[in-house]
């Protein structure tokens, strides 16, 4: 997958909206003890927080680059969701409840820029004269190994829903799911400076919210 930034554009991160699943709402959800669980009474307070969180730093013609688990509920909501966003250029990278998008049913791809499952993402920023080069490994799963490990290439996964103060482990690997960042993307610039400074390393699969520790 390539990205081609051209004037002012900027570029953005997120994964694991999950917009309109009710048992991520603390105030509906089954799961023992609310663990895992997004601080809300209702579905209609989580999905607007979902929402208002990307079109609070996503301009309408910036990217945004979205690694998966994108809604539920329905098929109807993949799109409903996508009309609440005010960007135009949607990329997905497609999650493990994703499959009606994956499947392509009823040609929903066509609401996104581009879809794929996982991949080198190529990115291109117009620097004066130069056009300034740069690439990750993006999989909404967290891997322990990927092309470009030994020269510096950074994954960028979700899956894991892992707060704040967990979300990058050893070696250059980080999640950018919207539960680490109060439901907010990250911007190329934040993922950088993040990254900036950390060692060329093999990941050490980080923990899970799936699973119990």
């Amino acid at each position: 997958m390539k990205i081609i930034l051209t004037g002012k554009q900027k570029l953005y991160f997120t994964s694991d909206s999950h917009y309109f699943h009710e048992n991520i709402v603390r105030g509906l959800s089954s799961w023992p003890e609310g663990r895992g669980t997004r601080n809300f009474d209702t579905i209609e307070e989580m999905n607007k927080a979902v929402v208002d969180g990307i079109n609070s730093v996503v301009g309408e013609n910036d990217v945004l680059v979205h690694l998966g688990d994108w809604s539920f509920g329905g098929f109807d909501k993949i799109e409903e969701f996508r009309k609440r966003i005010n960007c135009k250029f949607i990329y997905l990278f497609t999650g493990n409840h994703d499959h009606h998008i994956q499947n392509d049913k009823n040609g929903i791809r066509r609401i996104f820029t581009e879809v794929s499952k996982l991949g080198t993402l190529d990115i291109r920023i117009p620097c004066g004269k130069f056009t300034k080069k740069l690439s990750f490994e993006c999989c909404h799963h967290p891997i322990a190994s990927w092309d470009g490990l030994s020269k510096g290439r950074i994954h960028l996964h979700g899956h894991t829903h892992l707060p704040h103060n967990l979300k990058i482990n050893l070696g250059r690997a980080m999640d950018v799911g919207a539960d680490g960042n109060n439901l907010i993307p990250y911007s190329l610039e934040e993922i950088l400076e993040i990254m900036e400074n950390r060692d060329i390393n093999h990941l050490v699969l980080p923990q899970d919210h799936h699973l119990d520790f």
